[in-house]
């Protein structure tokens, strides 16, 4: 008889028949997967969990802090217990190291997922986590910042010496007024190309800390006024140069914000630098006005503009669009995403607005910080 018309006795029902199925699926994941109740007790979980937490013993019905113990980046503690169920939205890290009975540790990803476990509004809630073993990427990761770190301080010697012979020749030529215009062509480009390796080396340089967790902030009451006139003045020579005119707008009840000068400085040398790159005609304008219990900066350009497929990855890692017009420009794609990392030290928030070649407003807004070294 079939049992779509009818079930038979013994014959399992459909919610038993749809568990096997949801554990067949869960199985056959290389990820770990462990489900967890409201009260985040473990009601499913896969080998590759087990496998993955070293056990080989059933886990179902323990509370989940006992059976996944994880620590943080300082390798301190965590209450996975709390950590789990104070996610209200799908959530995911790789900065947890899980830890074992005999004192070894290994670097995991872990999402988290609230889910009902069960059909319909009337199901049961609880989490979905998902956990997989990193520890040879991070490794990798750390081999490849600290070979970044390396490479970055032994260029910047040989760089400077260069830069500094190159431009000294430059005076000297043009001093003397005897020297061929091709010659001084020449030793322009030379110039020009050893200050963009100058550049590509201060970001890289910037990128291997921030990596690394090595950046050190250290804050300070920030004369906004002399520090955005000394950003403008020190661009104005490379924006005259293409036509543009480049000025900044102060709020005039603007007042001193407290963080740091050195990376808020960055932060908007490279949002200008960039709208130089990518502007060919028109403005280029920085707007600095207070707003709530911080100051609000704001960059904004006539240039080609960003498409919005762009938008979505311009703050990636060594991004760079396929428009011909930014591949027509030298650049590392790390200018943006070094303000990405810098901006989430100084807890400041960055958006972006852009149309095609109408021009781009980047704008960052910095909270006021507290006067002690972070």
């Amino acid at each position: 008889m079939s049992k779509t018309t009818q079930r038979g006795a013994g014959q399992p029902n459909e919610d038993a028949l749809a568990y096997e199925r949801l554990q067949s699926l869960v199985n056959s994941m290389a990820d770990g997967v462990i489900a967890v109740d409201d009260e985040i007790r473990i009601v499913l979980y896969n080998g590759a969990a087990l496998n993955l937490l070293d056990s080989n013993r059933s886990i179902t019905g323990q509370r989940l802090d006992k059976a996944v113990k994880l620590f943080d980046a300082n390798r301190q503690p965590i209450d996975v217990f709390e950590l789990v169920r104070q996610t209200a939205v799908p959530t995911s890290t790789r900065d947890l190291l899980l830890h074992y009975p005999d004192g070894s540790t290994s670097n995991v990803y872990l999402s988290i997922a609230p889910v009902r476990l069960g059909y319909g509004s009337g199901g049961d809630k609880g989490f979905v986590l998902l956990l997989r073993d990193i520890t040879r990427e991070k490794s990798l990761e750390e081999e490849r910042n600290e070979f970044i770190s390396v490479v970055s301080h032994e260029l910047r010697t040989p760089i400077a010496i260069a830069e500094g012979n190159i431009s000294n020749v430059e005076f000297l030529l043009q001093k003397a007024g005897s020297a061929d215009a091709a010659i001084i062509e020449a030793l322009k480009l030379a110039h020009h190309q050893v200050l963009f390796l100058a550049d590509m080396i201060n970001d890289l340089s910037t990128l291997s800390r921030a990596e690394q967790g090595k950046l050190v902030l250290e804050v300070n009451a920030i004369n906004l006024h002399k520090m955005c006139s000394d950003i403008v003045a020190s661009h104005r020579q490379e924006a005259e140069a293409k036509g543009l005119q480049l000025r900044a707008n102060l709020h005039p009840h603007l007042e001193t914000l407290n963080s740091s000068e050195l990376y808020v400085r960055e932060i908007l040398q490279n949002f200008i630098t960039n709208a130089l790159k990518y502007t060919d005609t028109g403005s280029i304008i920085l707007d600095v006005r207070p707003k709530d219990e911080g100051v609000l900066f704001l960059v904004s350009d006539t240039g080609i503009g960003i498409s919005k497929s762009d938008q979505e990855r311009v703050f990636d890692k060594f991004f760079r669009s396929e428009d011909f017009r930014t591949r027509a420009t030298n650049g590392t794609g790390l200018g943006l995403y070094v303000t990405m990392k810098l901006a989430r030290l100084l807890h400041a928030t960055i958006s972006l607005e852009s149309h095609l070649n109408k021009g781009s407003v980047f704008s960052i807004f910095i909270p006021n910080m507290g006067n002690e070294p972070k």
